[in-house]
């Protein structure tokens, strides 16, 4: 195995082991090694990616290393990256079902799962406001996310109808209007 794959494995199998909260926490971290870092991809292809990323099935932080490794070394390249992101995980849940059953009524568990919580939507909130900011998200166009959450929330409107409106609706912008702007 060449230098590269080793490298990108230990990379991504780090950021699998050590983050909590799923996907949208690790996007900081991903970003951190894979462009700060290393330099693998640039911020404004990274943000891309996190948008593809975000629209594909599947977990995030799988297919946006995926995304990375296919970029730097086609299918070899994301199945490296994507082996190291999802083998933490999958460890960890194995070890915890096997032993899950001596713990499962134990206060100072259930305490830290609790604790756990708040620092998990403080590291969703970050990546979503730094996103924002890098995507030019400002007051006067937050109102279509805001509109798009509510569609999905109070009036029951599949959040497939919301996904094929904004690509279609990002196509007009970027072929009619964009260019006019």
């Amino acid at each position: 195995m060449s230098n590269f794959y080793l490298e990108s494995f230990k990379t991504f199998f780090k950021i699998g082991l050590f983050t909590l909260g799923g996907g949208y926490a690790m996007i900081p971290i991903i970003e951190s090694e894979v462009v700060d870092k290393h330099k693998w991809v640039g911020k404004e292809e990274f943000i891309d990616m996190i948008a593809i990323a975000q629209s594909c099935p599947g977990v995030m932080a799988i297919n946006i290393s995926a995304f990375i490794g296919y970029r730097l070394r086609k299918v070899r390249g994301a199945l490296c990256m994507a082996l190291g992101t999802a083998l933490p995980s999958f460890l960890i849940i194995l070890a915890i079902a096997m032993f899950f059953h001596q713990f499962e009524d134990n206060k100072v568990v259930a305490a830290i799962f609790r604790g756990i919580r708040p620092a998990v939507v403080a590291l969703i909130a970050v990546p979503t406001f730094n996103m924002a900011k890098s995507a030019k998200i400002t007051l006067t166009n937050c109102w279509i996310p805001i509109a798009c959450a509510l569609a999905i929330w109070m009036l029951g409107v599949s959040p497939i109808y919301v996904i094929l409106i904004a690509g279609v609706g990002g196509y007009v912008y970027g072929k009619y209007i964009k260019p006019t702007e």
